[in-house]
């Protein structure tokens, strides 16, 4: 019998899967990912894989496992969550050294699920696989998946909260990922206090042994600059004996080698959010049990890619009176959620408040480096062009134009000022549709002054 009481002293729960199965079929799977794994791809055509992978029948050598974590929700601290419908079976040691997780979602009851059945239907499950092998192939840190198995059972589900429940496909997606570590992994321990402290310098110990090697390894001729908690920032150098004042001991070595995963933890986190932007992602539920410690897309829950630009548009129905993870909010959660993942760092004593403070100082800076860097070779400009951005956000914003489309038109748009005024939008007239004669002009204006930029760069 699973207990929905709270976890404590523990990163995760031992628990075997249970959903109920009836003739499981295999109805999706990654090559890719398969040969992440060195898994042969004819093992997909094993009689008893469905049967592994929807959890009714035991992987051997897996020990499953349900994750123990906690997070703000919409901005409030909920306390435990965990893996509710998660269940990890194991780590996969390919022929590269590389560490890699499988983890069933949707196989059933764990002591983290509270209320919930711990289940998934095929309708969120295909949107899950779809979208993290897609997020993939654009060049976007992700979880993936490796498969999609139906069960054969039905899940009841309200679709639309409206209080019209119907029964659909039950289905379970095979995610992987080298870490399901959450920004909550570390906040749950450190909400507890001084009993659960050691947890947080333990899971930050392995996190970094596992997942961050290079940043232990650092040869000690690295430099970090950092504040020091003086007026300026000193340069932290690994190859001298002192630093501010202090005898560089093996405790503050350690010390740096948490504020450089920190940073690291909130520079991945800007790159992420970067690309998020530059492609029109919109999560839509960035709660901090939502965030990846590696940086990944996790949690494809009520995702969308914007489709008329709209800065306040968020797919989630019950984001929409506050609309606190619409699209244009993403960079300014992503930094939000990175002080309350350095907060708990903070409040187990492995880095400073003003250590912390930096770590979100470096999101901002690589947030708007990186994302600076695809809009202007999304745009194919020669320089970044803040003020010809800005009417070009603007003028999609008021018109409606079709994010993605847009900028796959744009290429069409030859760097010729010798067009005549009057055909330079004719490769976007398939976006512009019912402008006024104002809203023409200021089009025009605009691929203009495109025009000329990108070729002369001025």
């Amino acid at each position: 019998m699973l207990s929905n009481k709270n976890v404590f002293h523990a990163c995760y729960t031992k628990v075997n899967p249970s959903v109920e199965v009836e003739n499981p079929q295999l109805v999706a799977w990654s090559e890719s990912v398969a040969e992440l794994l060195d898994l042969d791809p004819s093992e997909f055509e094993r009689p008893d894989f469905p049967l592994i992978f929807s959890g009714a029948s035991p992987l051997v050598g897996a020990v499953p496992y349900a994750q123990c974590y906690g997070g703000h929700q919409f901005g409030t601290w909920a306390g435990q969550l965990g893996d509710g419908r998660a269940i990890t079976l194991g780590e996969v040691l390919n022929a590269k050294s590389e560490r890699w997780e499988l983890q069933l979602k949707g196989a059933g009851k764990t002591p983290y699920s509270r209320f919930a059945d711990g289940l998934a239907v095929l309708r969120s499950s295909i949107r899950e696989f779809l979208c993290s092998e897609a997020m993939h192939s654009l060049g976007i840190p992700t979880t993936r998946a490796l498969c999609l198995v139906t069960t054969g059972k039905y899940v009841t589900r309200d679709m639309f909260y409206d209080g019209n429940p119907k029964d659909e496909p039950g289905a379970i997606v095979c995610r992987v990922a080298q870490s399901f570590l959450r920004f909550g992994s570390y906040q749950i321990h450190a909400s507890r206090g001084k009993e659960d402290l050691d947890i947080v310098r333990t899971l930050a110990d392995y996190t970094i042994r596992h997942h961050f090697p290079h940043v232990e390894n650092m040869s000690k001729s690295e430099s970090l600059s950092f504040s020091t908690g003086k007026e300026d920032n000193s340069l932290v150098d690994l190859t001298s004996n002192k630093y501010a004042g202090l005898i560089v001991t093996p405790a503050f070595v350690v010390r740096w080698i948490i504020l450089a995963w920190a940073v690291e933890v909130a520079e991945r986190t800007a790159s992420l959010v970067s690309r998020w932007q530059g492609v029109g992602f919109t999560h839509g539920v960035l709660n901090t049990d939502n965030m990846s410690v590696l940086g990944l897309s996790i949690d494809y829950g009520p995702f969308g890619f914007l489709d008329a630009f709209d800065p306040s548009y968020t797919p989630n129905t019950t984001d929409l009176p506050g609309r606190r993870y619409c699209f244009a909010n993403q960079p300014d959660i992503g930094l939000w959620n990175i002080a309350q993942f350095a907060s708990s760092l903070s409040f187990a004593e492995l880095i400073t408040d003003k250590e912390a403070n930096y770590a979100m100082e470096r999101y901002g800076t690589k947030f708007m480096d990186e994302y600076q860097a695809i809009i202007t070779r999304k745009l194919g400009l020669p320089k970044y062009n803040k003020q010809l951005i800005s009417k070009l956000l603007n003028n999609m914003a008021v018109d409606k134009v079709d994010y993605t489309n847009f900028f796959r038109l744009l290429s069409n748009i030859k760097a010729d000022t010798s067009i005549p005024e009057q055909e330079l939008l004719v490769p976007l007239k398939s976006v512009l549709l019912d402008i006024g004669k104002e809203r023409k002009e200021a089009w025009t204006s605009w691929v203009q002054t495109y025009i000329e930029e990108d070729t002369f760069g001025i």
